[in-house]
């Protein structure tokens, strides 16, 4: 935009909103274009739409608490090939076959965020997000092993419209995998392998709703010569434990998140409208290098505090109104999940607190009980039975637990509810949830806090401390009380 100057250099990007301590009025920005693009098209009048109060409120409390980041971090090709390993341990003799995500179509598919993600089992094993891609790892009942890469060959003409893809040299250096060919390929090549190496013919595919229709996936199922396993499951076992690439990307994630959870409490004003809360956090998603939101942001105030999934942010929000912030950016295909309640006002009401210390109390009640060799349901029950034995009449005539009505924890890694079984003990490097609330429809009063825990040798970690959860904290926090 020709319009907007400054004086500081591009890379320098480093600017936040802030109120000078001992002055009233509109906050000092620094002049980063960035800085000057978010606060007009935050707090200037939209045409056609009188300016709300919510976006004077923006322009005066924002804050951009994300550290500028890179944008990817793409694995190393060591431990692509760790990963690829592993998966034959597991399957011990046979042929994995995994395809890659397709683009979308921008006409009909409705991309918001971009027309092509890569599928998290196809990336988990190559770093490629090249899409219409095949990978293909055998074993054979004599130990040896094979890997190949499909991908479509470049074509300088469609990426003008694409943008460049990987050439074969390029993609072999970014996965490890040496044999890299083209797309078209693939088929024949699977047939030589599966028919002429294997007795009897075993392959893992996997078997969903992305595959249901590919040809070769069909041919192999409905080929009685041919023994198919589906290798989500197997794939998921492996994913579990993350490895040292995938828990750096989390912390990231996470860090990133919990910056954007300090934002929107800076930013917090009564007269907001959600959606410019949202704008607050998804824009420091965004400064802290997350390409996109892991799901849709939750920003719900008031009634919306009691829907779990709620994400039209459209409520302008008022006085007295307790805001549940469920949020997460995901950087280099890790998602964070962390969620805060907070008082729009700024103070909790006596009986917010109450109910707030509650949630807070269950949440730390299943936090005691990490260790390995527990399961997800050993901490459901500990969260539920403290909120049992605490609650007295806070909920009424039911004990608080009664107002729980959603899951405690998932498990979180590439997706925000990542793949594995909840059965499985947990194990140092498991990454997952704890999210208890407490949802009272008659007050319009829900509470959740949620936090991202590293599971380790003697207990846990809490990667999303970042965030304030103690009510004491998000007051003072609010109340720009803590050192900037």
């Amino acid at each position: 935009m020709d319009w907007i100057r400054h004086n500081r250099p591009v890379a320098d990007r480093g600017w936040r909103f802030h109120r000078p301590p001992s002055t009233v009025g509109p906050p000092v920005v620094g002049p980063s274009v960035v800085g000057l693009c978010v606060a007009c098209l935050i707090a200037l009048p939209v045409a056609g739409r009188a300016q709300s109060p919510g976006a004077r409120a923006i322009a005066h409390g924002a804050y951009a608490e994300a550290e500028p980041g890179r944008p990817f971090e793409a694995p190393a090709a060591e431990a692509l090939g760790a990963r690829r390993s592993a998966l034959l341990d597991s399957i011990g003799v046979g042929v994995v076959i995994l395809p890659s995500a397709s683009m979308k179509s921008i006409e009909g598919d409705y991309p918001q965020d971009s027309d092509f993600r890569q599928h998290n089992d196809f990336f988990y094993l190559t770093g490629l997000e090249t899409p219409d891609s095949w990978v293909m790892l055998s074993v054979d009942a004599n130990g040896s092993r094979s890997e190949a890469l499909f991908i479509p060959e470049r074509n300088p003409d469609q990426e003008q419209w694409t943008g460049r893809k990987p050439s074969f040299t390029e993609a072999a250096a970014i996965s490890g995998i040496t044999s890299v060919r083209a797309a078209p390929e693939f088929a024949p090549t699977l047939q030589r392998a599966v028919f002429f190496r294997m007795s009897p013919p075993a392959v893992y595919a996997p078997l969903n709703r992305h595959t249901r229709d590919d040809e070769v996936v069909r041919r192999l199922v409905f080929d009685a010569a041919v023994t198919v396993h589906d290798v989500e499951p197997v794939m998921a076992e492996l994913r579990l434990v993350k490895d040292e690439h995938e828990i750096r990307m989390l912390r990231r994630a996470i860090d990133i998140t919990t910056a954007a959870q300090r934002a929107a409490m800076r930013a917090a004003r009564p007269g907001m409208h959600e959606y410019e809360l949202e704008a607050v956090i998804e824009f420091n998603f965004r400064l802290g290098g997350a390409e996109r939101v892991g799901f849709p942001s939750i920003v719900g105030s008031g009634p919306n505090s009691v829907v779990l999934h709620y994400d039209k942010s459209r409520r302008m929000i008022e006085a007295g109104d307790l805001v549940v912030m469920d949020i997460g950016a995901e950087y280099s295909y890790y998602t964070a999940d962390v969620t805060r309640t907070i008082p729009i006002s700024g103070r909790f009401t006596e009986r917010q607190r109450q109910i707030y210390t509650l949630v807070l109390g269950a949440q730390q009640a299943a936090l005691d009980a990490i260790r390995p060799g527990v399961t997800v349901g050993d901490l459901t029950r500990a969260s539920r039975l403290w909120l049992r034995e605490n609650s007295g009449g806070a909920c009424g005539e039911q004990t608080c637990d009664a107002y729980f009505i959603h899951g405690l924890s998932h498990w979180l890694g590439m997706d925000v509810h990542d793949v594995g079984s909840y059965e499985t003990p947990l194990k140092a490097g498991m990454v997952l949830t704890i999210e208890p609330g407490i949802y009272l429809h008659g007050e319009n009063l829900g509470v959740r806090i949620e936090d991202d825990i590293l599971v380790t040798e003697t207990g846990y970690e809490n990667l999303s401390a970042g965030a304030p959860r103690d009510p004491d904290d998000i007051e003072a926090l609010m109340a720009d009380e803590v050192a900037q």
